[in-house]
């Protein structure tokens, strides 16, 4: 699984990265974790508010944090969450 943070680097953006981060180490969840800092890809994606978390070029959240459960449900493989 791929999972993309779209940030600017601002510290929402940091602690949103971070807590994403952690709940993939966590649970063992296998993914690869990137920010993703690009304006360009922020355009390909339709995102305009950030931060924003893509798993598998799918854009699940932007604009706001989600809950640990909402993540929970995008990040864990089917039987885990």
């Amino acid at each position: 699984m791929k999972v993309e943070i779209l940030s600017v680097g601002c510290a929402k953006c940091n602690k949103f990265f971070d807590t994403v981060n952690d709940l993939i180490n966590m649970r063992g969840i296998d993914a690869e974790i990137v920010k993703v800092e690009d304006m360009t890809t922020f355009c390909k994606y339709g995102v305009f508010m950030l931060p924003a978390l893509v798993v598998d070029g799918q854009v699940k959240i932007a604009g706001k944090a989600p809950s640990e459960s909402e993540l929970i449900a995008w990040l864990a493989p089917t039987g885990q969450g």
